[in-house]
């Protein structure tokens, strides 16, 4: 016998069959307005996963979750008569790729395209119902063109707090518009990795080290490019309220942008005529305030350091180059920090207080300054109490809770001007006399700090600026795209300059005129790419307006209706896709202040030793290797069926084994197989009606899978489809009108099967006509579903004997009656005196017989 034979069902055979003619057909491409094929009566659904970096090792488990969820949904949505617009593409630039340049020369164009089509090829054979279409890669020109021409949109463009939008530069009415431009030019301390040759963010960075190669990292100031997230810190977190996302990821973006109320307060610094401004929450602490810490980056710390604390301070600086922000951050570490020799003002009670600086203090956060009041705040207690400083209670806690530590809210003492007052009161009142003063006022203050938005890498996307006399200027838009120009090695210069810079004809723009040679990180392609794959063929604008107004459109404010994703991108990638998006918006480039109006995320896949899955530890499972055994219908329905969609849970083999052994016996339900070893449809299936069980656990199905789809519960579906199935598998005759709706059910979720079980029952019945996906999603009747019997347990002498199916409305003497007539109850009690009988409605009749 053949392998094919041995296999439960032909898996193999039909997956590539119906692969091949989806191909073919195009049945999953969703038209344009305008576009042959477009029907405007039909309702949109954009439904989108983030989408991979295609990185060499391919696929594991863990990937197609949420694919896979997105996919049943597609499907789902197509059969309630939607337009479906469900696209795919690569997030393809990234640091591997550049790395395997270093190391072979070899071009990191080549390396992407081929892991691109390793990926495509996985992503195919799992059936998923893409709009191939719409493919988009970021590192393609014709892609990153329009990256680098919205980057011009946000270069040319400044946030007006009056009107509180972005408006074209043109309308600035200022001296200095490079000093209010979205994207701008500044010198700041960078995570430097010397052997990669690059800048990397924050989240780059592990115990010093970079995240990749696990190389030193070192802080130091450099040239970059950034954009000016924080002009827009207050809508991104107020326009949180009007979207349909986990309560978790709203927090998580709320606390990233972190808005405080407050004060900024000027301290002159003594015998000198520069200040230092410090922002603080609770001015009610003024006069508890006995140094001030700075930043060690800080610009004044030049202007002030003593000349005896100028070694200490340069050699503390240099220890706090090499700390990462979240090592410096870090609450538990010990508190360290050098005195400057400086002292400042106190405005409140005029006394010298000393100026330190600390690695906790950042210098993107506020005022990279602090006033430390130790006696009200736990980190300046431990400062204050390391460095032998002053601590002066201010606040008296109503409790009995000790005074000094005490960070609550409370009464004001030893502070002359509010005395007496409670901290909500006193707030107003110092804060009202700071103003008065000139020493200070009331201000808002974020944790978010404005994007640095280039990096000193090869794969990126060029910015279309060039520097002139000391300046930038942006290119015109026909000089778009800029490609870079390959080059003979991939190696970083070590000098922090650019790879770019290697390409010095490239360079020269024209003869006064050099380009820039930073790119564009990673994020940048991924900040606006649900908008291409509205209108990924269009070479006239980024996106076109009706194909924009139609997949964004919608009466909510996000565009896209369903996006779906790990938690690792949680704040990063859909905080910068925001801002873009708010941006263009404001431009009147799109129609919607919002990219996505409801986010899912998926759990993590674990391996089967309940770890994460990675090559050091040899847990990797690949689709490949599981479709090979038991076919991509099974793997789809095996990763729903572990568990809720969002929790993490171990992927089980055995699990596996049992989804593809549910799925054979549906294949058995509606095929046999022949003496000549041929599948063919059962003679067992008619054109029957239902009968009344079979009518009610169809029914239930229906409504159970479509709930489920509704609410990402598919575990419980396939749960329910499985009852379905069992409750069919051993009847004489299997009805058509009950075959026909369970696989239209089954098909998001086991997409290949339902197919060609679904022309196999069209080349017998012709009840209907058309390809499943061409069906309309079945309709559930709720009187079907109505308990109208009831299973009665038949005791005697308090021992069962029997059950049997009685009207939900039946009497106790009717029950009785039953009961005493029952067969079984008969011999057993023949004979015998019936002294009485027990009836507990709708559950036992007793019956007491001696």
């Amino acid at each position: 016998m053949s392998s094919e034979r041995r296999k439960p069902y032909p898996f193999d055979q039909l997956e590539r069959k119906w692969q091949a003619i989806w191909k073919e057909r195009q049945l999953f491409h969703a038209p344009n307005p305008g576009e042959k094929g477009f029907d405007p009566a039909k309702q949109k659904f954009y439904i989108l996963d983030m989408f991979p970096y295609p990185s060499g090792a391919g696929l594991h488990v863990g990937h197609p979750e949420g694919y896979t969820a997105t996919d049943i949904v597609a499907r789902y949505k197509r059969l309630r008569g939607f337009n479906v617009l469900h696209p795919m593409g690569w997030d393809a630039f990234g640091l591997p790729a550049e790395q395997y340049a270093v190391k072979s020369g070899q071009h990191p164009a080549v390396t992407t395209r081929e892991n691109v089509a390793k990926f495509k090829r996985q992503l195919k054979r799992i059936g998923f119902s893409y709009d191939w279409q719409r493919e988009i890669n970021t590192t393609d020109p014709r892609y990153y063109k329009w990256t680098q021409w919205i980057f011009l949109q946000i270069y040319n463009a400044w946030f007006n707090p009056k009107t509180k939008r972005a408006e074209p530069i043109s309308t600035y009415r200022g001296s200095d518009p490079d000093s209010v431009r979205l994207a701008y030019v500044a010198d700041v301390p960078v995570n430097w990795c010397q052997e990669l040759g690059t800048v990397l963010a924050n989240e780059e960075v592990v115990d010093g080290k970079s995240e990749v190669g696990g190389f030193p990292v070192v802080r130091r100031p450099m040239r970059q490019w950034m954009l000016r997230i924080t002009a827009y810190a207050e809508r991104l977190l107020d326009d949180l309220d009007q979207l349909d996302w986990p309560e978790g990821i709203k927090l998580l973006q709320r606390n990233w942008i972190g808005r405080s109320e407050g004060a900024e307060i000027d301290f002159k610094i003594a015998n000198h005529d520069a200040h230092v401004r410090v922002f603080t929450t609770r001015p009610d602490t003024l006069y508890g305030g006995t140094f001030l810490v700075l930043a060690p980056e800080h610009s004044l710390v030049d202007q002030i350091v003593t000349e005896e604390q100028w070694p200490a301070v340069r050699e503390y600086r240099e220890r706090t180059a090499r700390k990462s922000e979240l090592e410096r951050a870090d609450l538990s570490k010990e508190k360290t920090g050098v005195f400057t020799g400086a002292y400042a003002i106190n405005p409140a009670n005029n006394q010298k207080i000393p100026i330190w600086i600390a690695d906790y203090v950042l210098l993107g956060y506020g005022t990279g300054a602090i006033g430390g009041v130790p006696a009200h705040d736990e980190r300046d207690l431990e400062f204050a109490k390391k460095f032998d400083l002053p601590i002066i209670i201010v606040v008296q806690p109503t409790t009995d809770e000790p005074a000094i530590g005490f960070t609550g809210e409370g009464v004001a003492v030893n502070s002359p001007i509010i005395n007496g007052l409670t901290s909500a009161e006193a707030k107003k009142k110092i804060t009202a006399w700071l103003e008065e003063h000139g020493f200070g006022k009331r201000a808002i203050n974020y944790k978010l700090r404005d994007w640095l938005f280039s990096r000193q890498r090869y794969w990126g996307e060029p910015f279309p600026i060039v520097w002139q006399n000391g300046k930038h200027r942006a290119l015109d838009e026909k000089e778009l795209p800029v490609v870079p120009l390959p080059l003979d090695d991939y190696k970083p210069t070590g000098t922090g300059e650019p790879p770019l810079a290697k390409a010095k004809e490239w360079m020269r723009f024209s003869d006064n005129a050099l380009r820039e040679t930073n790119t564009m990180p990673q994020w940048a392609g991924s900040c606006w790419y649900y908008l291409r794959f509205c209108d990924p063929q269009n070479d006239k604008r980024f996106v076109g307006e009706a194909a924009e107004r139609y997949w964004m459109g919608g009466d909510k404010p996000g565009g896209v209706d369903l996006y779906v994703g790990g938690t690792e991108h949680a704040v990063l990638h859909l905080l910068y896709a925001r801002f873009w998006q708010k941006v263009l918006f404001d431009l009147g480039y799109v129609s919607k202040p919002e990219p996505f109006q409801r986010l899912v995320n998926q759990g993590i896949i674990l391996g089967e030793d309940n770890q994460k899955m990675s090559k050091s530890r040899g847990n990797i499972v690949n689709p490949d290797d599981v479709i090979e055994e038991h076919g991509a219908d099974a793997f789809r329905c095996y990763e729903m069926f572990m568990g809720p969609l969002e929790q993490m849970k171990p992927w089980s083999t055995r699990g596996v084994e049992g989804v593809a052994r549910f799925l054979a016996r549906v294949w058995r339900l509606l095929m046999t197989e022949n003496q000549a070893g041929e599948w063919q449809l059962s003679e067992k299936i008619k054109t029957a009606d239902p009968n009344k069980t079979e009518l009610k656990v169809l029914h239930a199905t229906i409504k159970k899978v479509t709930e489920d789809i509704e609410s990402f519960s598919f575990n419980t579906a396939i749960s329910q489809m499985m009852i379905f199935v069992n409750a069919f598998t051993n009847v004489e005759i299997i009805p058509l009108s009950a075959m026909r709706p369970f696989l239209i059910l089954l098909n998001p979720f086991a997409p290949h099967i339902a197919s060609e079980l679904w022309e196999s029952l069209n080349a017998k019945f012709t009840d209907v006509s058309g390809d499943i996906t061409q069906q309309s999603w079945p309709a559930y009747d709720e009187r079907l579903l109505v308990e109208d019997e009831v299973e009665i347990v038949i005791q005697i002498n308090g021992k069962l004997r029997d059950r049997m199916k009685m009207p939900v409305v039946a009497t106790d003497e009717e029950l009785k009656t039953a009961a005493l007539s029952n067969p079984k109850v008969q011999d057993r009690i023949a004979g015998k005196t019936v002294r009485n009988v027990i009836v507990v409605p709708r559950k036992l009749v007793n019956i007491v017989a001696v």
